[in-house]
């Protein structure tokens, strides 16, 4: 497997998105129960299938191009619009946290804000949970660790690391809509449906100050590159309120995926409930992280 990522790597992105595309329509035919979340899901936000369809290939390119973001010494081609917002926020001296969605190139967006911020305001951390495939965990973690990147493990160190890094005025990136283990969340609408959401995010900026940057990074067409957009949530700052605050914060997020919905992950299991908790729904609330 190492010898196929590596040769996948050297391929020209054109070729891992064609190739990605394919493999979305293969799984999406060949596993009823990825489809019927894929379709369930987006359904829920307001979308038939035919409004989403190209996320079926999108699924596929993230798949394609991890071997070209991972191992490429030099990033793909990737215009920032509105990066003003994010000089605002450093500006604001009390760190940053950017939030992005399971949407586009998310693993592109920690890359390249990293690549033109972190020279200037130190590196960008990130949690980090290790793959179980050894060579895979090797691959990753060289990946995950590049220059202007810290990546620190999903566990109470680490997110004392990411405290840390904001108190020191640096960086932090998450993805809020990932399913967090119980306790680590509360329910939470999203998309008018209760899901389990990490506390994680509010909880840093509420207790640093930080400023939030919401990003959003779009594949263009035919292999051409990425656009990075970035939002703040200045004229709508976090409540102080927990709950209030992780709604914000669902909210933000679909914000975002409603702006390139075909290319989000509607097939990811956003409902589902955290590890080690057999009922779902919002009166089995837990406290935060």
């Amino acid at each position: 497997m190492p010898t196929l990522f590596r040769l996948l790597s050297a391929l020209p992105l054109w070729l891992l998105h064609a190739i990605g595309a394919a493999l979305g329509w293969v799984v999406f035919c060949l596993s009823p129960t990825y489809r019927r979340r894929f379709v369930g899901n987006a359904a829920g936000a307001g979308y038939t299938l035919a409004d989403v369809r190209a996320a079926v290939g999108h699924a596929g390119r993230m798949v394609a191009e991890a071997p070209r973001l991972w191992s490429a010494r030099a990033l793909p081609p990737c215009e920032m619009r509105n990066a003003e917002c994010v000089e605002r926020a450093w500006a604001a001296g009390r760190g940053v946290v950017f939030l992005t969605p399971h949407i586009g190139c998310f693993e592109l967006s920690v890359q390249a804000t990293a690549q033109r911020w972190s020279p200037v305001h130190g590196p960008i951390t990130i949690l980090y949970r290790p793959a179980r495939q050894p060579w895979l965990a090797r691959v990753m973690a060289t990946a995950r660790n590049r220059p202007g990147i810290q990546a620190v493990p999903t566990t109470l160190q680490g997110v004392r690391q990411l405290i840390k890094a904001l108190r020191r005025g640096e960086a932090v990136g998450l993805l809020p809509d990932q399913v967090p283990p119980q306790g680590l969340g509360v329910w939470s609408p999203f998309f008018g449906r209760p899901a389990y959401t990490m506390t994680l995010a509010a909880r840093l900026a509420q207790q640093t100050g930080a400023a939030v940057v919401l990003a959003r990074c779009e594949r263009l067409p035919r292999g051409r590159g990425y656009t990075l957009h970035f939002e703040d949530m200045r004229e709508q700052p976090l409540a102080p309120e927990l709950d209030a605050a992780v709604l914000q914060i669902n909210q933000a997020m679909e914000h975002l995926i409603r702006q390139s919905p075909g290319q989000y992950l509607w097939g990811y299991a956003r409902y589902k409930s955290p590890r080690g908790e057999r009922h779902t729904g919002p009166q089995h609330q837990e406290g935060g992280a």
